[in-house]
């Protein structure tokens, strides 16, 4: 049975719900859209813009005084907060202007700790295209809707399905290097490796046990923070390239008898970075 929504988690749920609704009419007349280029491969759309400022004034109003960490306007609010939202309005913004129906909206509640640095406590990943609403709260589980998630259970990498980010034009040399030694080593082993184009929904899908592992290099905290907090309440592991249980520019998931296996490639590819 599903538990009841806490306070925090409504207000989320109910931002996501908003948010989407001009997302999803923006995506029928993609076509139609104003774009403008922050850099190679790395597009914002009016419709970027929109749903964080929409997402923004619901997340505001109903938790005055809560900081922000959004993809496109950065951290804003109090240096002191005891609350923090992180913010991906559009996670997949070019598989929205390309039409393809995989992209979604990623928040997530950051709470500081006393002894400094913060934790997520609270996950939403909406995927406004297939209705399909995952969300979490800490210690309280993971869930698809109304239905409770559990990563995996496959032990090996020969049956397992891994999902990943390439590296495209912006992406520095060494994070190149790094990533095709980690897949280079992994193809072999495994029974095939994805990159569908969202980082949240790559998460997400490793929650629901549709993936077995996920990785990705050069990534930024809007894109992996729900996530993170989704996998861990589903079963599963979800660190850096270090193994540590923080926000970093590498992600690492998975079940818990695969995500030592996939930790240890990263490592090695991270390793040939640095040298």
């Amino acid at each position: 049975m599903m538990p009841r929504l806490s306070a925090h988690m409504t207000v989320m749920h109910n931002a996501a719900n908003k948010a989407a609704k001009r997302l999803l009419r923006d995506f029928m007349e993609v076509e139609n859209l104003q774009v403008s280029v922050k850099g190679p491969g790395d597009f914002v759309t009016q419709a970027d813009l929109r749903a964080e400022a929409t997402l923004r004034e619901e997340l505001e109003r109903a938790r005055p005084g809560y900081g922000f960490l959004m993809e496109e306007s950065g951290a804003s609010g109090s240096d002191k907060w005891a609350w923090r939202w992180i913010v991906d309005p559009l996670d997949g913004t070019t598989n929205f202007l390309h039409g393809i129906p995989h992209w979604a909206i990623s928040i997530a509640l950051e709470k500081r700790l006393p002894e400094g640095g913060g934790e997520i406590s609270a996950a939403v990943i909406f995927s406004p295209v297939n209705g399909e609403m995952f969300w979490a709260e800490k210690g309280v589980g993971a869930y698809l809707n109304d239905r409770r998630l559990r990563v995996s259970g496959r032990r090996e990498p020969r049956d397992a399905l891994f999902a990943t980010g390439i590296p495209f034009a912006a992406t520095s040399a060494s994070h190149r290097l790094a990533f095709a030694r980690t897949l280079g080593a992994l193809m072999p082993a495994a029974a095939g490796v994805r990159r569908f184009g969202s980082a949240a929904l790559d998460l997400a899908w490793v929650a629901a046990g549709r993936y077995d592992g996920y990785w990705e290099m050069g990534i930024k905290p809007w894109d992996i923070a729900a996530g993170m907090l989704i996998v861990r309440e589903a079963g599963g592991y979800a660190t850096n390239g270090a193994g540590q249980d923080v926000l970093d520019e590498t992600v690492v998931a998975a079940n818990p008898h695969l995500h030592p296996r996939l930790l240890e490639l990263v490592r090695d590819g991270l390793a040939a970075r640095a040298g």
